[in-house]
């Protein structure tokens, strides 16, 4: 008789099953969105224009190339300066909303977050009204010098702000009175007391936004293609190889040195948060900040002039978009907005970009969220599960320009029984819930994690089915999270470019792109126009959610207040 204990098989309940069938399902979906182009992108840059395997090659021929090189430390190169303009000015903002005590607080936070509302080609048409040869205060760079770093500098600085600012104030926001109180009761100087209590407690937010403004700067493609001139960077490299050269094994080459700087900035960042700390403990004490009439002028001061700043560039567009001809004629006119002199899809394209916004918020919402709650909820699979979520992380890290050229070589291969969705608007919307795919997931997790496991735990001891329970439990507690991924996905799907700039077709052309098209053929004045607008759309999309989360969401989650 043996003495070995019965090998016990555990039975998976039905909801246990379905959930791993989800699962599989949105790890299948991940792999052919994200994961497959990224690999097809990688095997192009060892091959010849044939086809054929030509191992290191093309990249020998890049890094013994000077003016290709070049562009590689271009870029590392106005990363640096961006971000160490932006952060100081971006903490100092933050710093002024969380600890100082300002009149219209509401409207300096509003007017920082308008240039997140505008495709990265807006900024860079504003300056050319501005400083370029032609501009109002073209003296002040010397006359014409706007088009090349500088003018890329100054133009990341304003697409840039409001992404290091949001981190900032959260950083910021977070922070016990008890060490000031402690601090001033030790007689601890204003300066002690900000190197060693405020500085270390926001830190790793100052790390996080240095990051991202870098990873933004160094595969931005939009700023330096307007106002970069002959200095030349990655993305635009990427652009011209692809577009102007139809070379795209040197296009993928590129891709990929342009993927390895944004990859590391994006591994450091993950790093950092690993070893962040809860600063805010049960018996913390809120900061609220007090009246004090110096400090509390000098951050106005500082606020008025960077709105002052953002507000100019924003005016200098919208103006520039009405003008009949600049510099000699001034007049106004709307003759600007006609599209369809200036461009064969005229409001088509427009119209083409609504409609992919809606499609990504639609498609993107529904398959961040049910990943996020499959990877987070299904007991067990774990291997499964840590793949949803390398993936669900990987676009993060990946340049717009990067996963867009992947698209090309992944979905455009004859081979590829999904090359029927290649050059329609399917593609447009799928590549642009990739690009942005992270956010959406990290959103959607952090909502899932504040619901109590309880639920699913009594919907199961009830015999309710998970999916009854995720459709009148779960997602009406996240609904305010699920709102804001799909705005999210909206806004970015109308200002994106690198990421579609490869992807569209005759007919299914967006208003970014048209964008520049048309600025390339020299009309600024309609290619701001179209930015203008779509800046327009985008605010008021946001200003609707805003209405929504007051009033519609006010009343159907009444439970969250007391």
């Amino acid at each position: 008789m043996s003495l070995a204990a019965p090998i016990q098989r555990v039975r998976l309940s039905r909801d246990d099953l379905l959930m791993r069938i989800g699962v599989c399902v949105v790890a299948v979906a991940l792999l052919v969105i994200v994961g497959l182009p990224l690999w097809s992108l990688l095997v192009k840059g060892f091959e010849d224009r044939d086809g054929k395997f030509v191992g290191l090659a093309n990249y020998i021929a890049y890094f013994s190339t000077p003016a290709l090189f070049a562009s590689a430390f271009n870029s590392l190169y106005v990363a640096l300066v961006c971000t160490l303009i932006v952060v100081p000015i971006a903490f100092l903002y933050a710093y002024a909303l969380t600890r100082a005590v300002l009149p219209l607080r509401w409207l300096f936070q509003g007017v920082a977050l308008i240039p997140i509302f505008a495709p990265s080609l807006l900024p860079g048409l504003a300056l050319i009204y501005l400083f370029g040869t032609q501009g109002f205060f073209k003296s002040w760079l010397g006359g014409g010098q706007i088009y090349g770093f500088e003018g890329i500098v100054i133009a990341q600085v304003f697409y840039c702000l409001p992404h290091a600012m949001l981190i900032l104030v959260t950083a910021l926001a977070t922070a016990d009175a008890r060490l000031y109180e402690a601090a001033d009761a030790l007689g601890a100087s204003k300066l002690r007391v900000f190197f060693t209590v405020t500085l270390p407690g926001a830190k790793y937010g100052v790390i996080s936004a240095a990051l991202v403004v870098f990873t933004l700067v160094i595969t931005d493609f939009g700023i330096a293609k307007v106002i970069g001139g002959n200095f030349n960077v990655l993305a635009t490299d990427v652009y011209k190889q692809v577009i102007g050269q139809q070379n795209f094994s040197m296009g993928a080459v590129v891709g990929m040195v342009l993927l390895a700087p944004a990859a590391l900035a994006f591994a450091v960042d993950r790093f950092v948060q690993r070893k962040q700390v809860a600063l805010l403990t049960a018996h913390a004490v809120p900061l609220v900040p007090r009246p004090k009439l110096g400090r509390d002028v000098f951050y106005t001061l500082l606020c008025a002039v960077v709105a002052a700043g953002i507000l100019l560039i924003l005016g200098m567009a919208v103006w520039g978009s009405f003008i009949k001809y600049w510099p000699y004629n001034l007049e106004l006119t709307w003759a600007n907005y006609k599209f369809e002199a200036f461009d064969a899809n005229g409001w088509d394209s427009y119209w083409n970009s609504i409609v992919m916004a809606l499609g990504a918020a639609a498609f993107g919402t529904a398959l961040t969220f049910t990943g996020a709650w499959l990877a987070e909820k299904t007991r067990g699979f774990f291997l499964l599960r840590d793949l949803v979520r390398l993936l669900a992380f990987l676009p993060m890290a990946v340049p717009g320009l990067v996963l867009g050229l992947g698209y090309i070589f992944f979905f455009n291969a004859a081979a590829n029984p999904l090359n029927v969705i290649y050059g329609t608007m399917a593609i447009l919307v799928v590549n642009t819930v990739a690009h942005f795919y992270t956010v959406g997931h990290l959103t959607a997790t952090t909502a899932l994690k504040q619901i109590d496991p309880e639920f699913e735990a009594v919907s199961a001891s009830l015999k309710v089915p998970i999916w009854r329970t995720f459709a009148r439990v779960t997602a009406p507690i996240c609904l305010p999270s699920i709102l804001d991924v799909a705005i999210y996905l909206f806004v970015n799907a109308m200002t994106t470019v690198s990421s579609v700039i490869f992807l569209y077709s005759p007919d299914t052309k967006l208003a970014s792109v048209a964008a520049v098209n048309i600025e390339e053929a020299g009309t600024t004045a309609a290619a701001t126009a179209l930015c203008v607008v779509i800046v327009a759309t985008s605010a008021a999309v946001k200003a609707l959610h805003l209405l929504s989360d007051r009033f519609l969401l006010g009343r159907l989650q009444a439970w969250r207040r007391r």
